[in-house]
């Protein structure tokens, strides 16, 4: 089974009230990024940058307690890679082997 690479982007916004909050970005149960958001009223838009066999990845995005709110990820999609990829209900990559 030969890696790909592939880019995924999500557009990422928190409500939260008290301290600036931080947030995790995981793939399956590895930690891919962890964040402070100090933004009011927008979103961001995140990066991925996976290199992977082909399989099914959990993609999962979570406040650090003790943050007060609520984080939100729309239209998760990829943006380069592999055209045997895609996303599943926002939350799941798919890669696909490069030769099916």
């Amino acid at each position: 089974m030969t890696r790909q690479f592939v880019i995924v982007k999500a557009d990422v916004s928190v409500d939260w009230t008290g301290a600036d909050p931080n947030y995790r970005v995981y793939v399956n149960n590895e930690l891919f990024a962890e964040r402070t958001w100090v933004w009011r009223e927008q979103y961001l838009e995140e990066f991925l940058q996976i290199w992977a066999g082909p399989g099914k990845y959990e993609l999962r995005w979570e406040l650090v307690p003790p943050a007060c709110g609520t984080i939100e990820v729309k239209n998760v999609r990829i943006a380069e890679g592999s055209l045997n990829s895609r996303i599943v209900k926002n939350s799941l990559l798919r890669i696909e082997n490069e030769s099916i």
